[in-house]
């Protein structure tokens, strides 16, 4: 299939010489001006851009800017026709992005040339990049594949908790964007990938495969002795994904993984474990998967103990405010707490 060039120019003897050395090979659209181009442009996609520089209303670095700043037309390449020779144009064209520029006067082998090689480069790159977004996503599938196994490996065999796991995962996606929307710890959150940081939060309970199955699945309250055993697995959980790091590198859902995990039973006042850390050194992962937790902890009926209505559940969380529970974080769950008992009620279905 013939690629197509748009060739951009005010001069229509440069238009008619441009499109005479190029027609044989590709399919050539002359315009006389940005303007032009523009409008065609929302109908045809190029595979490259001939653009003169010196045009009037709309000249070629302007014209160049537009292209860039469109998600639609920056993958473009652009290649600058031009009279104009100074080190300083040419800087500030390569700066701005253009691929190349191409002297007026030109010749016709020269052209078809400078074009084919662009042309090839570009391909190649689609092709690599084409190829490393297709491993990308077979990584994300492994990876996510790993860890939809590995939480149903620890959920299998805490019979008391079924569904916990699905069940936190869509509360900490309420909650975060809850969190975005609101700007509350949003210099922290901007700078993740959320889909992996929700998605990781699924290994929070890792640690329990430690857990000998006589606590993990006793139908009554834990014996002192019982509960101290049972808070192993939060550090034993950070242990598990550490061993997992060493082994295939420092991944950014394995550190939100590891952070989830080891964390997510420290409190506001420092009272938690096993770290006994407070406030906000407290990790953001651990603070937030508080909530979570501990709402589907309280709203699920267990062995021991009958499920609280959602508004209990949100009534005893705010009341352990500032003490067991960040503040900030706080005064957003209030906010979408219908949103969890929706969730709730469906889930519980």
């Amino acid at each position: 299939m013939q690629k197509t060039i748009f060739i951009v120019d005010d001069n229509d003897t440069n238009l008619s010489m441009a499109k005479e050395a190029l027609k044989a090979q590709y399919r050539i659209m002359t315009m006389p001006s940005a303007e032009k181009m523009f409008t065609l442009l929302e109908k045809i996609t190029p595979d490259l851009i001939l653009l003169d520089i010196e045009m009037p209303e709309m000249d070629g670095f302007e014209a160049l800017h537009q292209l860039k700043i469109n998600d639609l037309y920056s993958p473009i390449p652009v290649i600058f026709l031009t009279a104009m020779t100074d080190a300083a144009v040419e800087a500030r064209g390569f700066q701005m992005g253009v691929i190349d520029f191409i002297t007026k006067p030109f010749s016709g082998p020269v052209l078809i040339n400078r074009i084919k090689t662009h042309l090839d480069i570009d391909e190649l790159i689609r092709e690599r990049t084409s190829l490393l977004q297709k491993k990308t996503v077979q990584l994300e599938n492994l990876q996510n594949g790993t860890v939809f196994v590995l939480a149903d490996l620890v959920e299998n065999r805490d019979k008391g908790t079924g569904g916990h796991v699905e069940r936190t995962t869509i509360y900490i996606k309420i909650l975060v964007d809850a969190m975005l929307k609101r700007g509350e710890y949003a210099n922290k959150l901007n700078k993740m990938d959320l889909d992996l940081f929700v998605s990781s939060a699924r290994l929070h309970d890792i640690g329990k495969i430690a857990i000998p199955d006589a606590i993990l699945n006793k139908p009554a309250k834990l014996t002192d002795g019982e509960l101290e055993i049972m808070k192993t697995h939060a550090a034993e959980g950070e242990r598990i994904i550490n061993q997992i790091v060493s082994r295939t590198g420092d991944a950014e859902f394995l550190r939100h993984a590891k952070l989830f995990a080891g964390y997510h039973h420290e409190r506001w006042d420092g009272n938690g474990y096993p770290y006994g850390l407070e406030e906000v050194t407290i990790p953001l992962q651990g603070r937030i998967m508080a909530f979570v937790d501990v709402y589907d902890a309280l709203v699920s009926e267990r062995p021991y103990k009958k499920a609280f209505t959602a508004e209990d559940a949100v009534d005893i969380i705010m009341e352990s405010t500032g003490k067991q529970f960040d503040p900030v974080i706080a005064d957003v769950f209030f906010s979408v707490r219908s949103q969890f008992e929706t969730v709730k009620n469906v889930m519980y279905q």
